[in-house]
């Protein structure tokens, strides 16, 4: 996620290291992949073939650490008795569902302490050491993921590449590296994938992480890296197209040798993420989540996606998440990176906002990562929340990763918010959602979803748990289903075949 206090996070990460020690143009680059291995004989190319995993269900402390940011001036920190509280939470109500992992975010210092065993990687999360809450999280079962980014170096200028004599230093940016914004600055310390050593220091990432228990990471401010620009005003450089590629290349090719999950956050998405959905697990395409609400699911800045230039990419690509899975859905699917809507806030939400956000996200192939923070999810107005996150007959449609799709990618019609899918098994998913402020009629004709009404055993609603028919009573659906739907609410349909 953006981080909102940066010159404050920066500062921590300085003072704790300090402390503990072209791309503009159409013609192609000098230099290919092979120039730049280091001299290593180690890394041999993997096959690509990364589309492997079903869509993540896990916790984050974004809530945590965005609401810590809101209210207070000190540097955001989780001492080791709030990591607890929260691994408790997590083990209790919602492992048993599913959710298998907590994953940090991007708030808090991350440092290196420079030791031999971290080989110069981040090896502490504000005051914590990552291998710490590794170890308190297989505790209860769970794992620990990872905000981090390959391109990153948290380590001192002076630690050496592992097996190489190249040093961190040489990785940065140099005078002779090609940028759009060369009178810039760089937020953060990029490493740049074309120097020498620097596919040895992805790899490093990656077998390091893997050998501390870390096999989820997320990526965070690509955008910034290859274009310089789309992240708030923050500076950068922008080291291009093709700087970009390369650094997707080694970063698919390391995290399919030691078996890691890679998930993207704010890419430009150029060419309808024709790099992204080949070379991650998981893209981000919509704006954070930041508060929460109905916003963040479906009504901030409604229907600008349309006047998008998905050619030349800019982050976001949309702003609601609604919109979002609408015009991805296009390019998604099995073979593909997945969707990601980031993370859920029910506690900001409506229960019919709960329903509709957790349904659009399982219908469109992503995952679920809630971020409520347990003394608030808990609360009496809240509480009856959690119940959409452990809905068996829910979860059940992304534990099988049915890739559900909309009748039309047209966010301005209707069909839109219907959407249907195919579960391995062969009954069929009908999701009928209303974004609107009034009750709506929610239609798909049998024809629409490739049915044969006398095939069909039963129409089960999954969110009440029931055999709802095919319409509401009173109503005219005779060659399809259809019901009535209530503002910023959903039916969830499990279509049952004889």
């Amino acid at each position: 996620m953006m981080f909102r206090n940066f010159k404050q996070t920066v500062m921590a990460a300085a003072i704790l290291l300090a402390a503990v020690s072209s791309c503009a143009k159409d013609k192609k680059p000098a230099w290919t992949p092979d120039d730049f291995r280091g001299g290593s004989t180690e890394l041999v190319p993997v096959d690509g073939k990364i589309h492997t995993y079903a869509p993540k269900l896990y916790y984050s402390i974004y809530e945590y650490c965005r609401e810590a940011e809101k209210n207070t001036n000190v540097a955001i920190n989780m001492t080791e008795a709030e990591w607890q509280r929260t691994i408790d939470f997590v083990a209790e109500n919602l492992k048993p569902y599913g959710y298998d992992m907590i994953v940090t975010d991007g708030f808090m210092a991350m440092w290196s302490d420079n030791s031999p065993e971290s080989k110069g990687y981040m090896t502490h999360y504000g005051e914590n050491k990552l291998t710490r809450l590794v170890e308190m999280c297989a505790e209860k079962g769970l794992k620990l993921g990872i905000y981090d980014n390959p391109l990153w170096i948290h380590g001192d200028d002076n630690y050496y590449v592992e097996g190489t004599g190249t040093k961190f230093g040489d990785l940065k940016y140099n005078s002779s590296d090609n940028v759009l914004k060369p009178g810039s600055t760089d937020s953060f310390p990029w490493a740049v994938p074309s120097h020498k050593g620097c596919r040895e220091f992805i790899d490093g990432f990656f077998k390091y992480y893997k050998s501390i228990g870390v096999d989820y990471i997320r990526m965070d401010f690509m955008c910034l890296f290859e274009t310089g620009d789309g992240a708030g005003g923050m500076p950068g450089k922008g080291y291009g197209r093709d700087e970009y590629e390369l650094a997707l290349k080694y970063i698919c090719e390391s995290a399919q040798r030691y078996g890691v999950f890679t998930s993207i956050v704010m890419p430009n998405l150029t060419n309808c993420g024709s790099l992204e959905l080949q070379k991650v697990n998981e893209f981000r395409f919509s704006a954070d989540t930041f508060d929460g609400g109905w916003g963040h699911v479906s009504s901030w800045v409604w229907g600008e996606i349309n006047g998008w230039d998905r050619v030349k990419g800019s982050w976001p690509s949309c702003h609601n998440i609604f919109e979002g899975f609408i015009f991805w859905s296009q390019f998604t699917g099995p073979d593909t990176a997945m969707p990601d809507g980031d993370f859920i806030r029910l506690n900001t939400l409506t229960e019919e906002e709960c329903r509709t956000e957790i349904t659009i996200d399982i219908v469109a192939g992503a995952g679920l990562k809630p971020t409520d923070r347990p003394e608030i999810i808990q609360q009496e107005q809240h509480k009856n929340k959690l119940k959409y996150l452990q809905n068996e007959q829910v979860l059940e449609i992304l534990k099988q990763h049915c890739i559900c799709k909309p009748l039309s990618t047209d966010i301005w019609n209707e069909k839109s918010q219907i959407w249907h899918g195919v579960m391995p098994d062969g009954d069929h998913i009908l999701a009928l959602f209303n974004r609107e402020d009034e009750t709506k009629w929610r239609y798909a004709s049998f024809s629409d979803l490739g049915l044969d009404p006398s095939s069909i055993e039963e129409v089960r609603d999954l969110w009440w748990d029931y055999n709802c028919g095919f319409y509401d009573e009173g109503a005219n659906a005779e060659n399809g289903i259809g019901f009535n739907i209530t503002p910023h609410d959903v039916k969830l349909m499990r279509i049952y075949l004889k």
